[in-house]
């Protein structure tokens, strides 16, 4: 018997200071964010490396060298909040 995948896109959230966050990206990093938002986590948001320690329990997406994307997983309602998303872990 064949399963198929469940294909539903995770609904991406954002904290007010992932919002701000975003706002302080440039152009070019907004439209690599929105790529990866669409492409990757929306769609396996255990694409991610999942963190330990203090942050266990999120998940982190490399934006580019010095920027990551912090996130959560809420596998119930398929919904993914994005905590922060341009420093280094609150760095």
């Amino acid at each position: 018997m064949y399963l198929a995948e469940d294909t539903t896109n995770y609904q991406i959230r954002f904290a007010k200071k992932a919002q701000k966050d975003i706002a302080e990206l440039t152009g070019q990093q907004k439209a690599k964010l929105k790529q990866i938002l669409e492409q990757v986590i929306a769609v396996n948001p255990h694409s991610g490396k999942a963190l330990k320690g203090k942050l266990k329990g999120l998940n982190s997406y490399r934006l580019n060298r010095k920027d990551r994307i912090l996130y959560e997983i809420y596998e119930k309602d398929k919904t993914v909040l994005i905590i922060r998303a341009r420093t280094h872990y609150g760095e």
